[in-house]
């Protein structure tokens, strides 16, 4: 199974995020941001946390017109899959890959603690090795984190099954508590937690050890 992880100015989670796909058994290629094209046979592309260019404008915004936006782009209408944690949610709003914003935390601070996260569904790639309901201890580490889309979206990711996770305690104002969302087809998560911060006892949580295997797994034998 092939992953290209992206690396933006500002990328601070690349390696994070390499290690744990590597350590769930990918072949793993990090790409710089103003490269056009991804490798011909990858399967998964991977957008890290950070703060690209330094969330100067709206964060995500400007990575979002980098020319390797395109071929992610691209690559999500071919049907290939796309993780983008945490800066790498807003990346997937600011192209237009997954619905919704992220706008600025409701207490307007920088929230950096180990929160519990609910399994809201199993139907994906990303989360079959879930059960529903289940409730995972993941880190985030963000400023801009509070989704928010209007009543008919918030509906139509409800009515669909394309909520992912949610906070299992309010954090941030997010509409319903969204923590991820998937595209229309499944194979576009974006989610604010980070799981490649939870694969290793050292870390304080393995819980997102199952995601990156499940992922994998699937994939290798797609």
């Amino acid at each position: 199974m092939k992953a290209a992880v992206i690396q933006f100015p500002g990328s601070n989670c690349d390696r994070d995020m390499a290690v744990a796909l590597r350590q769930a058994g990918a072949d793993v290629d990090v790409i710089w941001h103003k490269d056009d094209a991804l490798p011909g046979d990858v399967d998964l592309v991977a957008i890290p946390g950070g703060f690209s260019f330094g969330d100067y404008l709206r964060c995500g915004a400007i990575a979002a017109n980098s020319p390797i936006c395109r071929a992610i782009v691209a690559h999500a209408e071919r049907g290939g899959y796309v993780l983008g944690v945490c800066n790498g949610f807003q990346v997937l709003t600011e192209t237009g890959l997954l619905p919704g914003a992220l706008l600025r935390n409701a207490g307007l601070k920088f929230v950096c603690k180990t929160v519990p996260l609910r399994v809201e569904t199993t139907q994906s790639a990303f989360t079959d090795t879930y059960s529903q309901g289940d409730i995972l201890s993941v880190p985030v580490a963000h400023h801009d984190g509070n989704y928010f889309a209007d009543d008919a979206t918030l509906a139509r990711l409800q009515d669909t099954g394309r909520i992912a996770f949610s906070y299992a305690e309010h954090l941030n104002g997010s509409r319903n508590d969204i923590a991820g969302i998937l595209s229309a087809n499944g194979r576009v998560l974006g989610m604010m937690p980070h799981p490649e911060r939870a694969v290793d006892e050292a870390h304080g949580s393995t819980d997102g050890q199952r995601l990156f295997a499940g992922l994998v797994g699937q994939l290798a034998t797609a």
